[in-house]
């Protein structure tokens, strides 16, 4: 049972103590101690610190550690209550294999720099991998060009299928310059797409639609930037490397 300190410990005692049981630190009642009690007791502390600094370090990386855990837990919440929005909205493009093991979702933004670093280490893990099932959420969020590259994108799928999105996909990716009309037309044109109906097709309500409800989706994710990612039930926000993804999937498969 724990007690409550009455009179200053030494400085090793006290120290071992708390790092062994946060708990009897919390127990503590400072308000039994007398005003030189409590000033014993705050020398004995800075002059075990002082003299093992390195205990800060290690109270941070476990502070750290309890964190990530509870970060952790509750995006593996947040996924299994959006799963069906994640995994089956019925309109996100699915390429890869799908029917594969390990689903990977990305959140993403044709005008981000970092979905465009990342954007040829996934084609690489899925191509390489073989047995990858990969989602595309569209989620424009860096102003009115990111929106007309994606309004774009998803007009040639519902225009033209999904072959001609996943070109225009991966052109987009890769676009220097801004996604002016005459620009959109030509990739359109340069892929044998019909760039007369996609462009017509790009205000089409359902577009918005899709897009409005793809940012609601990520609102409940707290997913605020691109790109991000879910590996099943593992949410990366941010940039992660191809060996960190490969890392990752060979994980998941491991714990099934």
């Amino acid at each position: 049972m724990l007690t409550r300190l009455k009179r200053p410990a030494t400085a090793l005692t006290l120290a071992a103590g708390m790092l062994a049981s946060p708990l009897a630190a919390q127990d503590l009642d400072f308000s039994d101690m007398t005003p030189e009690q409590r000033q014993a007791f705050g020398a004995q502390v800075r002059e075990y610190l002082l003299e093992n600094p390195e205990v800060i370090m290690e109270a941070v990386n476990a502070l750290e550690a309890k964190q990530a855990q509870q970060q952790a837990a509750a995006d593996d919440q947040l996924v299994a209550d959006n799963a069906d929005a994640l995994f089956r909205d019925g309109y996100s493009w699915v390429g890869g294999n799908p029917d594969g093991d390990v689903t990977i979702i990305e959140f993403s933004d044709y005008r981000c720099g970092y979905c465009r670093r990342a954007f040829p280490e996934v084609e690489e893990l899925i191509e390489s991998d073989g047995n990858i099932r990969f989602i595309m959420k569209e989620f424009p969020i860096l102003g009115e060009a990111s929106v007309t590259s994606s309004r774009f994108a998803i007009a040639t799928l519902l225009e033209a299928g999904d072959e001609a999105y996943k070109s225009i996909h991966d052109a987009l990716m890769t676009l220097e310059g801004e996604p002016s009309e005459p620009v959109l037309r030509r990739l359109a044109d340069t892929l044998g797409l019909d760039a007369d109906a996609i462009l017509a097709r790009m205000s089409d309500p359902e577009i918005t639609r899709r897009i409005q409800e793809t940012r609601e989706l990520a609102t409940r994710l707290q997913i605020n930037g691109t790109p991000s990612f879910v590996f099943e039930s593992e949410m990366l926000r941010g940039y992660v490397p191809l060996d960190g993804m490969r890392d990752l999937v060979a994980q998941i498969r491991a714990e099934d």
